[in-house]
């Protein structure tokens, strides 16, 4: 466990994984165990989405890419890098086409085996202030792989009627719930604000758009993401994808209580 602290703010994050924010004792993230996801947050990557009415394949420009819903980074463990007072840093590293198992195997999907043709280093990096934090991503791989990204934190709901505030929407709880699974669309959005018995800021950059999803009142996911999956059959969800360049790419997502 890596515990930052800055003032009255302090996050604890356990292998990667956020698993707490609190500002002056108010807790912002939805805890493992409580209804709703088992996890906290994850990353989405280097696909977004459900991929099973597609038989697990997604069209790449080279080889085979065997990917369950949102991707086989989330298979693979964090190393942890760096970790001070105020910052943290990890990464996960893949080597073209290393066979990964599939943890949803058998229960919740009928692939076994996942494969990915491109090599990546992903970091993840956490900066803390007394009155934000910071989340960034860095990809570094060949260039033209493939991708697309997701962020996928869950906040932890306190009143009966919270909203989301998103450009000149007020989306309602329930709104949300009804979305179901395919999350409820915020297109091209770099910013939302959620309104709870506190008001949490989220503010992207990299990122085009967000999703949001949860089927329970005590808990919400608020998604950055470069782009909204069920826009396309899953057969073309390649449509989706950025390509990386000779240069990482990188992305940010900061929270403001």
């Amino acid at each position: 466990m890596v515990n930052l602290g800055s003032g009255n703010a302090k996050a604890c994050i356990e292998g990667g994984e956020l698993v707490s924010y609190r500002f002056n004792d108010f807790e912002y993230i939805h805890q493992k165990g409580s209804p709703g996801w088992r996890n906290s947050d994850t990353e989405m990557f280097p696909v977004i989405g459900p991929t099973a009415d597609a038989g697990f394949r997604v069209h790449v420009p080279r080889g085979n890419a065997i990917q369950d819903q949102h991707g086989l980074l989330r298979e693979l463990d964090y190393e942890l890098l760096s970790g001070i007072e105020t910052t943290a840093q990890f990464v996960k590293s893949y080597k073209a086409g290393t066979v990964v198992k599939n943890s949803k195997f058998p229960d919740k999907s009928t692939a076994q085996l996942l494969i990915w043709p491109f090599s990546f280093q992903f970091y993840k990096s956490y900066k803390l202030f007394e009155n934000s934090l910071e989340i960034s991503f860095r990809i570094s791989g060949e260039k033209d792989m493939p991708f697309m990204l997701g962020y996928h934190p869950a906040f932890k709901l306190y009143t009966d009627n919270p909203t989301v505030i998103a450009k000149d929407q007020t989306i309602t709880l329930d709104t949300v719930i009804e979305a179901g699974n395919k999350a409820l669309e915020v297109a091209d959005c770099q910013s939302i604000i959620l309104k709870d018995q506190k008001k949490l800021s989220i503010k992207t950059e990299g990122f085009k758009h967000f999703m949001l999803w949860t089927e329970v009142p005590n808990m919400i996911c608020i998604e950055p993401i470069t782009f909204y999956p069920y826009a396309v059959d899953q057969m073309q969800l390649h449509d989706g994808f950025d390509y990386l360049t000779d240069e990482d790419r990188n992305f940010k997502v900061t929270l403001i209580p």
